[in-house]
Parts: C-alpha cells; sequence; structure tokens
C-alpha cells in the first residue's frame, strides 16, 4: 500500500497530484479499472480548463466535448474544485 489511503500501490503519482500527473495517476490505478467507472456522488458539472466550455465529468477520467482535454478528478475526493486537467496537447494513453 502508497499510504496515501486508496489502496493503490503505484509509485507515480498520487492522489492528491496535479495536472498531468494526477490524470495519469487516475488513468493508471488499480490496472486501469477506476478510469471508467462512473462517479459514485454522481456527475460533476465543471468547466474546461483548455477552452472554458461547459461539460459534464461523469467519470472519473473524461475528454472535454468542444476541445478533447482530459481531465480527471480522483475518487477519494470528487469534487468540481479537485478536478485536474492534463495540459493542451495531451492525449490518453492507448
Amino acid at each position: 500500500m502508497s499510504g496515501c489511503g486508496c489502496g493503490c500501490t503505484s509509485n507515480n503519482g498520487g492522489p492528491f497530484s496535479k495536472g498531468k500527473e494526477l490524470v495519469e495517476f487516475v488513468f493508471h490505478a488499480h490496472g486501469g479499472t477506476v478510469r471508467d467507472q462512473k462517479i459514485q456522488q454522481g456527475p460533476i458539472e465543471t468547466v474546461c480548463q483548455g477552452c472554458q466550455a461547459a461539460f459534464i465529468l461523469e467519470t472519473y477520467v473524461g475528454v472535454c466535448s468542444q476541445c478533447g482535454g482530459v481531465h480527471a478528478v480522483a475518487p477519494m475526493s470528487p469534487t468540481a474544485e479537485k478536478i485536474q486537467f492534463a495540459g493542451r496537447d495531451y492525449t490518453l494513453p492507448s
């Protein structure tokens, strides 16, 4: 266990990371099982940090429908204020 309280054993970032590091942490967390899960507390209305378009983050990793900007939120604190943006040129790993 990494000591972060999420039960993940990854040494790459953590649930308190910022920006691209958090997006990649959530994307890979628990063997990739977290990224496509619906946010337990419900979808989060937010604004894309890349293009400022309104969108709804429904899963822990999501993409803005206007510009393709990748955003993520850690499962332990899924609020609009905690959503992180990976950067304008970031694309999800395949």
